[in-house]
């Protein structure tokens, strides 16, 4: 539900100028059923990403809010500047991190290096970032983030994804400490306005995202948490 709207965006703003986009995810998360664990973990999360770039770089965020029946019941949020006003595929990066409840405040900075295929239907990033997490017992870490869009059969089909390796002292619901937490959220769409019949404006995509991870948030060991996923792009 982040970033990998975000690196084929950036490789347009090079080639187009002024590129504007965004959309809102809802998302049915099916982790409550798979985990007893995760029985407290709410059903339903919905995702706003922003991309605008210009002609110093681009700007992107996202918004993760997740609902119980009583409301919003956490919110995350990352929003990041990538300054870039050369022809090199490598621009710098910062990026702050926040949320409610367990989350720390994280503050990045570092490199992005950015390729794709002639016609942008292939894209691929990576990031080598420096991590301060603000108020951890170790605050200062790394983080490498790749990220991948692959659209195909005309367009009907988007395949995309990222995939975050970071450093963080923490400790997991059982007292068990770590240092490293990996987490991947490939997502695969039918994007309904490219079948034939369809009207174009209709921008509905649907799908599903899984969610892979290893010792995140408070959690020991690894998770596959799927969702099921409407997306609308504006």
């Amino acid at each position: 539900m982040k970033k990998l709207f975000l690196f084929a965006f950036i490789l347009l703003s090079v080639c187009a100028g002024k590129v504007m986009a965004q959309n809102i995810q809802l998302h049915y998360d099916l982790g409550r059923a798979l985990y007893k664990s995760l029985d407290e973990r709410p059903w339903v999360t919905t995702t706003v990403e922003m991309f605008k770039a210009d002609k110093w770089g681009s700007t992107y965020f996202f918004v993760d809010m997740d609902y119980t029946d009583k409301g919003v019941s956490s919110a995350y949020w990352e929003i990041s500047r990538e300054l870039k006003f050369w022809k090199a595929p490598v621009s710098a990066h910062v990026e702050y991190n926040g949320g409610l409840n367990y989350i720390n405040n994280a503050f990045l900075g570092g490199a992005t290096y950015s390729w794709n295929s002639s016609d942008f239907s292939k894209v691929f990033g990576v990031q080598v970032l420096y991590k301060y997490i603000q108020k951890n017992e170790k605050p200062h870490n790394f983080q490498l983030t790749g990220t991948w869009t692959l659209n195909f059969c005309k367009e009907k089909f988007t395949f995309s994804g990222f995939a975050d390796f970071w450093r963080e002292k923490h400790t997991d619901v059982d007292g068990n400490n770590h240092d490293f937490v990996f987490i991947s959220e490939p997502q695969f769409w039918v994007n309904l306005n490219k079948f034939k019949h369809v009207n174009k404006d209709l921008n509905l995509s649907v799908g599903t995202e899984w969610e892979l991870s290893t010792d995140f948030a408070d959690r020991n060991g690894f998770y596959f948490i799927p969702t099921l996923a409407m997306k609308w792009s504006f």
